[in-house]
């Protein structure tokens, strides 16, 4: 692999149908663009569709060789989740890469319509729901890929069986925030164990932007604040997941964030992960309290 991997070494996309979380900012966005810019056709899946025609249209308006769609999507709320699987099935016979890329950052204590906490649910459950609900498309598409965001932030992280939820805890964003980006990684090594099992054409990976300078950030205080001098731009940003998505050398279960100084900056390449994140005990926990919380089951 190339240690200054970028968008223009992505393969051709032509053909390829890609649904991207988040898809109208942060990282999102140049993800998405790349991806239609690459011949894909890409569902914008976002909360906002006012935001996300706006974002649809900046990027029709480059002249891609592939296209953009928006549907809504609010994975703070199951029902939304559904209904956007719903749609997106009507719609589309196939899907080759499933980007789980929308989250939430150190918000105040908040909970989604199902009642979990906001970063678990949007940033764990919101998407383990979605893959459920996308799960015979994926299967059915040769190659399909599963990428998940996570983030450095994974290794102060504590999956925490008896307070899930925070709710006799004090509550600590930046813990809540360390332990959705653990499940993250959790979830897509034991994704990968299971479709290993199923012998299923698929693969999944996961990915972290390093320290890039995005309206995620809105919540952080200090990290804020400095971040439109010492955060990547968003473009650069998107990079590993770009990689992950499209890149052949791409390993199943594979880890991919920058190369520079504690991942915090550079150009993609395969990083490593905390012992936690390895926990194969508790993956397996995990995804069996996962299907419990959001009523589906999850068998590549």
């Amino acid at each position: 692999m190339s240690s200054k991997w970028t968008a223009s070494d992505m393969p051709d996309q032509s053909g390829r149908v890609a649904v991207v979380t988040g898809a109208n900012t942060g990282i999102g966005l140049p993800t998405a663009a790349e991806l239609a810019r690459h011949g894909a056709r890409v569902v914008m899946a976002c909360r906002s569709e006012e935001k996300a025609r706006a974002a649809a249209d900046r990027i029709a308006a480059e002249g891609v060789a592939g296209s953009v769609d928006v549907l809504r999507l609010d994975l703070a709320d199951l029902a939304s989740v559904g209904s956007f699987a719903d749609a997106f099935r009507s719609r589309f016979d196939r899907l080759d890469l499933l980007i789980n890329n929308a989250g939430v950052m150190w918000p105040p204590l908040s909970r989604t319509a199902d009642g979990f906490e906001l970063q678990f649910g949007t940033n764990h459950l919101g998407h383990f729901a979605l893959t459920a609900r996308l799960l015979d498309r994926l299967r059915e598409t040769a190659g399909a890929r599963v990428i998940t965001v996570a983030s450095v932030s994974h290794r102060f992280g504590a999956i925490d069986f008896d307070d899930l939820q925070w709710r006799s805890r004090r509550y600590r964003p930046n813990r809540a925030y360390g332990q959705s980006k653990l499940a993250n990684l959790l979830f897509t090594y034991e994704l990968q164990r299971r479709i290993d099992r199923a012998g299923a054409r698929m693969l999944a990976a996961a990915a972290h932007p390093g320290f890039t300078g995005t309206d995620l950030q809105r919540h952080a205080g200090f990290v804020r604040l400095v971040s439109p001098w010492f955060g990547m731009e968003p473009w650069q940003g998107a990079l590993p997941t770009l990689f992950a998505a499209t890149a052949g050398e791409v390993a199943p279960g594979g880890y991919y964030g920058p190369d520079g100084l504690g991942e915090t900056r550079g150009y993609p390449r395969r990083v490593g992960s905390s012992a936690a994140s390895r926990d194969r005990a508790v993956a397996e926990r995990l995804w069996g309290v996962s299907e419990a919380l959001v009523g589906l089951p999850l068998a590549p």
